[in-house]
């Protein structure tokens, strides 16, 4: 049952979870997912610190419900919508999209590979069952999609980058002038073009094996 704001927090109107969820997602879009919490939630909703466990029991639970929130709206390419690398590329497409608009979601979704957006991960291993592999590397392929996708934040810088106070050797000084690169679409095509090229290619070294 639901508590109302005059009750949780000194307002008249209800507290509902989509409210909860949307405020969530501004802190993440404003300050990054490190930076959610309880607290910090209640303090965007203007109510008391102890309101929104009224409603979300904890931060691992707000957490799936941003994370539920955030990738509303992913359109899964039908099969005879085209070959299965466009079908793989178009919805990991729709996913970074998602990923760029809230910072901090691919921290969450990193640690979850298996999680509760079961929707989104059969979608793409469907793809893969469709592009012929077996059961084992269906599995090995989408953890290395789900790294590669919700792991670049981790090598993609959020603040300016600074080069460090060394001489660096030549081809690290070189290489380093298009840092900013990682946080745009040529890195990111660049990635996506070799982790589709690698799946090709073990689709020719590995063939599927029979199940069952």
């Amino acid at each position: 049952m639901g508590v109302g704001r005059t009750q949780a927090g000194g307002a008249g109107n209800s507290l509902s979870e989509a409210e909860i969820v949307e405020a969530a997602l501004r802190v993440v879009r404003q300050d990054g997912v490190e930076k959610l919490s309880m607290r910090r939630l209640s303090r965007e909703l203007g109510v008391s610190p102890m309101a929104p466990y009224y409603y979300v029991a904890d931060k691992r639970e707000l957490l799936d419900l941003v994370a539920t929130a955030a990738l509303t709206g992913l359109r899964t390419p039908p099969p005879d919508s085209g070959p299965w690398q466009l079908r793989l590329r178009d919805l990991i497409d729709q996913i970074d999209e998602k990923l760029r608009k809230h910072p901090g979601l691919g921290d969450i979704l990193l640690e979850q590979m298996l999680g509760k957006q079961l929707d989104l991960i059969t979608a793409i291993m469907e793809i893969l069952v469709d592009a012929g592999f077996d059961d084992r590397n269906v599995l090995a392929a989408y953890a290395t999609i789900h790294t590669y996708l919700f792991g670049r934040s981790r090598v993609n810088p959020r603040d300016r980058y600074s080069p460090p106070d060394v001489t660096l050797p030549e081809p690290v000084a070189r290489a380093s002038r298009y840092m900013a690169d990682l946080r745009g679409r040529y890195s990111y095509d660049f990635g996506m073009e070799v982790l589709v090229a690698g799946l090709e290619a073990q689709l020719v070294r590995r063939p599927r094996a029979d199940v069952g």
